[in-house]
C-alpha cells in the first residue's frame, strides 16, 4: 500500500514539473508594432528573459546607451545599420530606459520593460519599427521639431504689411552680396550665417546658400541643432539635439549650379549650453541628405555698434 501511494506521489510532482517546464518555454504572445517617429514620445517596449527584440528606425544608427547594461544588453551592427537588438540578461523583473541616436543626431527614447522568465501570458515585442513621414528629417506636426511650411514672397506681401511675419520681412531685407557672409562652411553645397537678431529668447538668423556644384540641386527645410560631444565615454561621438523651429523662409528650394539664394530660420534658443556645445545651423539637399552642411550660430546674438 505505501508503495503504491508513493507511485502516486511520484506520478504526480513529475506531472508537476513537466507541466512547469512546458509553461516555461512556451512562447509568449508576440507582437509587431508599427509607430510614427514622434520626438515627444517615450516608447514602451516589452521584452521577455530567453527572448530578443529588434528595433528598425527609417536611418542609420551611430550610438545605443542603455541605463542599465547589467540587466539588459542592446546590441548594434554596421552590417545592419538600422536595427538594434535589446534583450534581458537576467531572469527577474527589471526595467531600464535606452537612447538610440541616429547618424543625422536623431534621438529615439525607449523604455526597457522585462516581467522576468517567470511570467506567462504577457506579450512581447518581437519588432518595433520605426516610420516617418516622407522624411526623417521632417517630422509629423506633433513633434517638437516643427517646420513651417515654404511660401513664396511675393504670395505673403499680397497679404499687406499687417499680415507679413517677421521671417518674410527679414528675408527681404537680407538681399546683398554674398560677400556678407561670416564663413562659409560646405563645398559643392556652400552654407553661411549673414546676421543674427535676438527678441527675448527668439533667435532670427539670416543666411546664404550657394550652390557651387555643376548640377541643379533641391534644399530640403533648414533645420538647427544643438550638438557636442557624447559624455558617455564615448569622446569621438557626437550628440545632437533638435532645437524647435517656429518658422522659416528660402527664397528657393531649388538652385541651378552657380546661384545662391537667402534663407532665414527663426527658432526658440535653449536656456542653456554646456561649454563644448555649439549651435549649428543645418541644410541638406534631397539627393545628399546624410550630408549635410553645418554652420556655427553664436549663441548670444552680438551687440550691434558695441565692442567686444
Amino acid at each position: 500500500m505505501k508503495i503504491r501511494t508513493s507511485l502516486v506521489h511520484l506520478t504526480t510532482i513529475t506531472f508537476l514539473l513537466a507541466a512547469r517546464a512546458v509553461a516555461q518555454v512556451e512562447a509568449p504572445p508576440a507582437r509587431i508594432v508599427t509607430l510614427a517617429l514622434d520626438a515627444q514620445s517615450v516608447t514602451l517596449l516589452h521584452l521577455r528573459p530567453g527572448f530578443i527584440s529588434s528595433v528598425r528606425l527609417p536611418e542609420e544608427v551611430s550610438s545605443v546607451v542603455l541605463g542599465d547594461p547589467v540587466a539588459f544588453k542592446g546590441e548594434h551592427s554596421e552590417a545592419e545599420p538600422r536595427l538594434v537588438f535589446f534583450k534581458p540578461t537576467i531572469a527577474r523583473p527589471a526595467r531600464t530606459n535606452a537612447l538610440i541616436t541616429t547618424r543625422t543626431g536623431r534621438e529615439v527614447s525607449l523604455t526597457l520593460v522585462s516581467e522576468g522568465s517567470m511570467a506567462h501570458g504577457e506579450p512581447v515585442d518581437y519588432v518595433l519599427e520605426y516610420q516617418s513621414q516622407r522624411s526623417f528629417l521632417v517630422e509629423s506636426a506633433r513633434s517638437s521639431f516643427v517646420i513651417g511650411e515654404t511660401r513664396k514672397i511675393a504670395e505673403d506681401s499680397r497679404k499687406g504689411a499687417a499680415g507679413a511675419s517677421e521671417a518674410d520681412a527679414m528675408l527681404e531685407s537680407s538681399k546683398g552680396a554674398v560677400s556678407d557672409v561670416i564663413a562659409w562652411q560646405g563645398r559643392d553645397l556652400r552654407v553661411g550665417v549673414r546676421g543674427i537678431e535676438e527678441k527675448g529668447q527668439e533667435v532670427t538668423v539670416v543666411f546664404a546658400v550657394v550652390n557651387a556644384s555643376p548640377r541643379t540641386i533641391e534644399l530640403l527645410p533648414p533645420q538647427v541643432q544643438l550638438a557636442g560631444p557624447s559624455s558617455h565615454n564615448h569622446p569621438k561621438k557626437i550628440k545632437a539635439e533638435p532645437v524647435a523651429i517656429k518658422d522659416y523662409r528660402l527664397a528657393s528650394r531649388r538652385l541651378p549650379s552657380g546661384a545662391s539664394i537667402d534663407g532665414v530660420v527663426v527658432f526658440e534658443r535653449p536656456p542653456f549650453k554646456e561649454g563644448r556645445e555649439r549651435l549649428l545651423l543645418q541644410v541638406a539637399q534631397v539627393e545628399e541628405v546624410d550630408r549635410p552642411v553645418f554652420a556655427p550660430i553664436a549663441f548670444v546674438a552680438p551687440v550691434k555698434g558695441g565692442g567686444k
